[in-house]
């Protein structure tokens, strides 16, 4: 799921990290996924330097552009472009600054005014945000700012998501902005991306959501060929946003592949059984890796599984099944890195090549795409920071390892993007989408549920957590 390219010195021993680990973990007595309060890091340090970064790349006309350079020493100038993801990831870190006293309550309501209206001013269709615009005026992109190669304005199912995820954050964060907000989101219908379930033919009808649409064509626009249909990726916040506003039938969530269905061309021939749920014919399949029984995701990377517990609180609601898997994908991941590769270090998802541009990074044996991503000895510290709930001493070794070996911190703009581990070049960038993430998973670990408020109410409460109640993982 690279969207940018669909739309558009030597490592450590692994005995070496693991003894760091083993230094800054509290007593053996504390559960792996619950606090560990002797856990000592720099926490608030890094929320203030990744808070810079993501204010760095706001505009003044409101919107958080895609990426910064933050190699030289100057201020570093946003890039052009701008997403619905990026918008989100800037109102969400806004709200994290505000809760954690970062800044202050007038602040905060003149930045979220100034991107909402922003968005307000924002070319739409069929309710839904555009894939690109220029972050320093709104104007729609038709040419790519750094190539001049053709935009095609494209409907994105995920990106929206997290630009309504952002949005809901800033409106339970500011209740003056709840009416505009709610008049953005209302004509934000989830069934435009969703393909009804045909037992007939369930190909054609996978009851799935599309990947998005291109609008340029009558009527609905025309399609993506695929349809999202995994259900450890990042695309199901958009499936839960539909669930819990109606907009979306619950048994969606069924319909949606824990892997793919035995015999099937995969990475790996899955285990399990079927079940019936809600009425609905359910593959239970997981895989298994190094002996631990997990569901995949599509690609095997980090932020597939765990950028979407940052908000709806999954491991809570679903702790033998979703909780499980997580903490079992995040310990995947560190013996892909120390014991499979031994790099030394871990943590693999989407993010900028160290030399420039941007490519997947992943554990393949944890996604069900055969040709997965590959981690390629790229670490990306975003990864670490979505292990926090998890494996919280083991990540923060790992970030003091990637700094104390790479310089891979910048104490203005936080974690640089990318480091090669085999070369020891580090990104010259950081790129909103993973900052945010960073910044929503650091709130997550100092103010526990601050960003999850919307996802614990209404619709959320009432149609997804019976959902994920009745989640019963093969695992």
């Amino acid at each position: 799921m690279n969207r940018r390219t669909f739309l558009t010195t030597a490592a450590l021993t692994a005995a070496a990290s693991a003894a760091s680990a083993t230094a800054l973990a509290a007593p053996a007595t504390a559960s792996a996924q619950g606090p560990i309060r002797t856990l000592r890091a720099p926490f608030r340090t890094w929320f203030e330097a990744t808070h810079r970064s993501v204010e760095a790349m706001t505009t003044d006309f409101g919107l958080t552009a895609d990426k910064i350079d933050v190699s030289g020493t100057g201020t570093p100038v946003p890039s052009a472009q701008t997403s619905p993801t990026n918008i989100g990831c800037g109102l969400w870190t806004t709200v994290a600054a505000a809760g954690l006293g970062v800044i202050g309550s007038d602040t905060l309501h003149r930045r979220l005014s100034r991107t909402v209206a922003a968005v307000e001013r924002l070319e739409r269709a069929h309710g839904f945000w555009l894939n690109w615009y220029d972050a320093h005026d709104g104007s729609l992109l038709t040419t790519w700012p750094e190539t001049g190669d053709p935009v095609r304005p494209f409907l994105s199912s995920v990106d929206n998501a997290w630009l309504v995820t952002g949005l809901m954050i800033a409106a339970d964060a500011d209740p003056s902005l709840r009416p505009r907000v709610a008049r953005l989101l209302e004509d934000a219908d989830w069934s435009y991306f969703y393909t009804p379930y045909d037992p007939a033919d369930p190909v054609a009808g996978p009851g799935q959501l599309r990947g998005g649409y291109w609008p340029d064509k009558p009527g609905k626009g025309e399609p993506t060929g695929h349809h999202y249909g995994a259900l450890n990726t990042e695309p199901r916040m958009a499936s839960y946003l539909g669930i819990a506003d109606g907009s979306l039938p619950p048994e969606h969530y069924w319909h949606v592949f824990r892997t793919l269905l035995p015999g099937m061309g995969q990475e790996q021939e899955p285990e399990g059984a079927w079940v019936t749920l809600d009425g609905v014919r359910v593959w239970q399949g997981h895989y298994t890796h190094r002996g631990r029984k997990l569901v995949p995701t599509w690609g095997g990377s980090m932020f597939e599984a765990l950028m979407v517990p940052l908000f709806v609180p999954e491991p809570e609601w679903s702790p033998r099944s979703w909780g499980t898997s997580h903490h079992r994908y995040v310990r995947g991941q560190i013996d892909h890195g120390l014991k499979e590769a031994g790099y030394g270090y871990w943590g693999f998802s989407p993010a900028n090549i160290p030399d420039g541009g941007y490519s997947e990074y992943g554990v393949d044996a944890l996604g069900m795409q055969e040709e997965g991503y590959n981690s390629k000895g790229v670490v990306t510290p975003h990864a670490s920071f979505l292990a926090l709930p998890y494996e919280p001493a083991a990540a923060v070794a790992n970030l003091t390892a990637l700094d104390r070996d790479f310089g891979a911190y910048d104490d203005r703009y936080g974690f640089r993007d990318s480091v090669d581990t085999a070369t020891g070049r580090v990104s010259d960038f950081v790129l909103a989408l993973d900052q945010g993430m960073v910044a929503a998973a650091l709130a997550q670990r100092l103010r526990p549920g601050l960003l999850q408020r919307p996802f614990r109410t209404g619709g959320f409460r009432s149609r997804v957590k019976p959902l994920l109640a009745k989640e019963r993982f093969s695992i």
